[in-house]
């Protein structure tokens, strides 16, 4: 098996989404964490419910829907200047800060990048812009083009599509499990970035390859691709 590109989801992959609950605990001192663990949870779920009943929304409407009801949910008072400033934070969220050097490396080495992500394209150029990865990757995929969230088969199917070759010879790497289970079952070659030493999902399936930081990827590719 040969890879020739590599696929990044970007929320959590790339991009650290608790690291709202810095910004969370200012505006609402005491609840910053849970606030942005609820968030997370009800912004996948509502992907997922919307995916199921084919009522497609944009990721970015899908993330404030998400922070409205978590405040509710905590009893948080939640006005249109706290919103602004959560919103706007979320659409800049602080990369790992292993990430860029990572990226570096692989690219180096001759492989495509690309980030596939049910966010909008302009929140992925926001967080690539923040987190200062501009040129890093040659396609950012967007799963508004199919209107359809992961785990869809047709939103992996952008991957193989932009970069015109099987599934298998491209590797999907993400922190979400669920995700990199259901990418492997498309197709894809895998590759979980298991942060927080999180148990398999019984889903009867694996990911090829399991690391704790975005840095395990490149001894994975180099596994894969003997020089």
């Amino acid at each position: 098996m040969t890879i020739q590109a590599i696929t990044f989801d970007a929320y959590g992959t790339l991009f650290d989404v608790y690291s709202i609950s810095e910004l969370s605990e200012k505006i609402f001192p005491g609840s910053g964490a849970s606030l942005a663990e609820m968030w997370r949870d009800k912004q996948i779920e509502y992907t997922h419910l919307r995916s199921m009943c084919s009522m497609y929304k944009p990721f970015w409407e899908i993330t404030q829907d998400a922070l409205i009801f978590s405040c509710r949910r905590l009893g948080l008072r939640l006005d249109l200047a706290g919103q602004n400033a959560l919103m706007g934070q979320y659409a800049r969220l602080h990369a790992f800060p292993e990430n860029l050097s990572v990226l570096q490396q692989l690219r180096a080495r001759g492989l495509k990048l690309a980030i596939l992500s049910n966010g909008n394209l302009q929140m992925l150029q926001s967080a690539v812009d923040a987190s200062l990865m501009q040129g890093v990757f040659h396609h950012l995929l967007s799963v508004d083009v199919v209107k359809k969230f992961k785990t869809s088969p047709e939103a992996y199917q952008l991957g193989p599509d932009v970069f015109g070759m099987p599934a298998k010879n491209i590797l999907f790497v993400s922190s979400n499990c669920w995700d990199a289970c259901c990418a492997t079952w498309f197709g894809y070659t895998t590759f979980w970035v298991n942060r927080t030493a999180a148990p398999l999902e019984e889903l009867g399936v694996a990911p090829h390859g399991e690391g704790r930081t975005l840095a395990d990827v490149i001894a994975f590719v180099e596994k894969l691709n003997p020089a």
